[in-house]
């Protein structure tokens, strides 16, 4: 595609291509060839909408994104504080290093229905 110039626009949707290392690979080599992208979800929970955010924010994302509020899909997120959009329909990028929110481990264990556990 890069060769032939038969595209304009990329969707890296992490679930699909193999995860964040292989998405930012592909951001690179966009980025390296002057293709633009953005980020596609897959109806994630709060966990991987942040990693979404996070693959969102890198420089060459100047496309606008699925990364929607978690109210769009969840009555109530595994997240806190759960995604939301300002007025603009911009999610703000947490600071410093980790998630940007904090897993709920209550509500996690609320909706588990199965659990095995692997042992070596």
């Amino acid at each position: 595609m890069i060769r032939l110039r038969s595209g304009r626009i990329i969707n890296i949707k992490p679930g699909r291509v193999g995860g964040f290392t292989a998405s930012k690979a592909i951001h690179d080599l966009c980025e390296a060839n002057d293709i633009p992208v953005w980020c596609g979800g897959m109806l994630e929970s709060g966990i991987g909408r942040a990693c979404n955010v996070a693959l969102a924010s890198l420089p060459n994302f100047t496309i606008p994104g699925d990364v929607s509020p978690s109210s769009r899909y969840w009555a109530r997120d595994v997240v806190s504080p759960e995604w939301t959009m300002d007025g603009d329909g911009w999610v703000d990028v947490p600071e410093g290093p980790g998630l940007g929110v904090e897993v709920d481990r209550e509500r996690i264990e609320a909706l588990t229905v199965q659990q095995e556990t692997l042992r070596k």
